[in-house]
């Protein structure tokens, strides 16, 4: 863990209602600037998870996994919503293309699938997000702050 990591918040997730509810209360927090980045094996929920924030915040459009688009922002809610998908990147210099630094300061919160691919890319403050899915189909999230903002977010799953 490094020195600005703070204590694992961990919560367990048995129905798309429960991974609804986390969301929602992941997304009453968020603000302009923030950063989540979701880990996760291929279809743990990392897109679900996503699709229960942007319900929370009240945008009406379909929010699907934008692993061949990169990145997808979805307006109309309470907040802007970017959503990336990294894993088909191959070199953290395709960032650049994508725009993706100017977006992650943007006016929106982003959430960004695979963002651990490049570390060296991730913002000072960020929450990581891990999805694990566990023997008995639950969803096992643990979310990690990296910073004094994510904290704040990370504590809306405790």
């Amino acid at each position: 863990m490094s020195a600005l990591a703070q204590p694992d918040v961990s919560c367990v997730c048995a129905t798309e209602s429960d991974t609804d509810a986390a969301a929602a209360a992941l997304a009453a927090r968020l603000q302009p600037g923030d950063v989540i980045v979701l880990t996760g094996d291929l279809g743990a929920g990392k897109t679900r998870f996503v699709q229960g924030v942007a319900r929370a915040l009240g945008i009406d459009q379909e929010v699907t996994s934008p692993t061949f688009a990169i990145h997808v922002v979805y307006a109309g809610g309470a907040l802007e919503l970017n959503h990336f998908d990294l894993y088909r990147l191959e070199s953290e210099l395709d960032l650049e293309d994508i725009g993706y630094w100017e977006i992650l300061e943007g006016d929106g919160a982003s959430f960004v699938e695979w963002g651990d691919k490049f570390p060296d890319a991730l913002p000072v403050d960020y929450a990581l997000l891990d999805i694990q899915v566990d023997d008995g189909g639950n969803r096992v999230m643990r979310v990690e702050a990296r910073g004094p903002r994510s904290m704040h977010l990370a504590e809306s799953l405790g």
